[in-house]
């Protein structure tokens, strides 16, 4: 099974008891180790300190002090290396200084460097573990030669203070902080995404209608040439014209299609995926039971990621059957794609699986693939539920469908009308 996104759990160590097992050697490690560590680490921060302060009266302080605080960033990272290593402890990477587009040069990088919380937090963890980096080194050599029968029980003490210690000052800001580190993924993801797809409406009008309304144009003015002295000739190229006009109009009904359907603005997602599930090779079960209509950013993800989802079925799984359900749980909006062909599906496997994963990360969705070799595959995707709004939902859709339906219909009459 594969999931986007991953989030590694802690290794939880097992009880105390009394024998020199596994874990009780690795912290002994971790308790031997906090000594020389915290003699490099105190001695760091003295100096980079000491330096800096005492410099801050010249132009170069500062800068010195700033660079420093980086460079403790360094010593929590190895900390937590080091935490991971022999305590199971997964503290996340905080993320880096990042200057914004707007916030480019020397002086904004020394501003954000020196309010820098996980530098300063970096430092304290440094001062506070030279006295601890004695303490634990000092009871854990005199434990392991005269209290060994309860050696387990006093590393596991010692190693819960290094584990507290570690979580609450190496790691992230707060939640906020990770939060914006994911938005701004998110956002990257969304962008590129926009741009992709602008793009394919850019090249499919200008290969496809574009070209073809072109030819029409030049069609129609030598038929105006031929109008007055060879009518038959004109009436022919008139007709090709005619021709001409009718794939035109098919491609720009798909191109909107594309964009965005007309069948799912009017009555649905069941609706809608009930349509593209008729044009898929393979016969589907389509099932929605959901007590209203998500908002449309929702619905629209819902749909094209149902709508990949199967044209991935028709090309590659060499499917029998297959089935969509859609459901509400909770706060959730879920869809389940599941077939019945010959499986090993996986998101680097150049499907679009891997894009979807990132499409619907972006919305603070869920990708979930389970597709052992041998089948069957099955996709569950989760989205936010967010309720339709009335003003924008019914009655701004009535009012477009009022003003689409002038068009379309406008457009359907003089399709019937050719």
């Amino acid at each position: 099974m594969t999931m986007s996104p991953l989030v590694p759990a802690d290794d939880v160590p097992p009880p105390a008891r009394f024998a020199l097992d596994r874990w009780t050697w690795k912290e002994i490690a971790h308790l031997l180790a906090n000594l020389p560590m915290a003699v490099a680490g105190f001695v760091y921060a003295v100096f980079m300190i000491g330096v800096g302060v005492g410099f801050s009266v010249t132009v170069v302080g500062l800068p010195l002090l700033a660079a420093g605080l980086h460079g403790a960033r360094l010593i929590g990272r190895a900390e937590r290396a080091r935490a991971r290593a022999t305590l199971g402890v997964h503290v996340d990477e905080p993320s880096p200084v990042v200057l914004t587009r707007t916030e480019q040069g020397f002086f904004p990088w020394l501003w954000s460097s020196l309010k820098d919380p996980v530098g300063w937090r970096a430092v304290l963890y440094s001062f506070i573990r030279l006295p601890w980096g004695v303490l634990t080194f000092g009871v854990t050599c005199v434990s392991f030669f005269l209290l060994w029968p309860v050696l387990p029980f006093i590393t596991r003490f010692l190693t819960n203070v290094d584990r507290m210690m570690a979580r609450g000052l190496l790691s992230p800001s707060d939640e906020l902080e990770r939060r914006i580190e994911e938005l701004e993924s998110d956002r990257g993801v969304v962008v590129d995404t926009a741009a992709a797809d602008l793009r394919r409406i850019e090249r499919d009008l200008h290969d496809g209608a574009q070209a073809r309304l072109v030819a029409l144009a030049m069609d129609l003015g030598l038929a105006k040439e031929k109008l007055t002295h060879d009518p038959q000739a004109a009436a022919r190229m008139v007709d090709e014209a005619h021709g001409e006009v009718k794939t035109a109009l098919q491609e720009l009904r798909d191109l909107a299609r594309g964009i965005h359907p007309a069948v799912l603005t009017d009555r649905g997602l069941d609706a809608a995926l009930s349509s593209i599930a008729s044009r898929c090779t393979v016969p589907v079960t389509v099932s929605v039971d959901l007590p209203a209509r998500p908002a449309a950013a929702i619905e629209g993800i819902a749909y094209f990621t149902v709508s990949e989802l199967l044209q991935n079925v028709s090309k590659h799984s060499g499917a029998r059957t297959a089935s969509v359900e859609v459901w509400r749980a909770g706060m959730r909006l879920m869809l389940q794609v599941t077939d019945d062909g010959r499986g090993g599906a996986r998101l680097d496997g150049g499907t679009g699986m891997a894009g979807l994963a990132e499409r619907l990360g972006a919305v603070d969705g869920l990708f979930v693939l389970d597709s052992p070799p041998g089948g069957p595959t099955t996709v569950t995707a989760e989205l936010p539920w967010r309720d339709r709004e009335e003003g924008r939902g019914r009655g701004g859709q009535g009012r477009e469908q009022g003003k689409g339906g002038r068009g379309r219909g406008g457009a359907a009459a003089s399709a019937e009308r050719a």
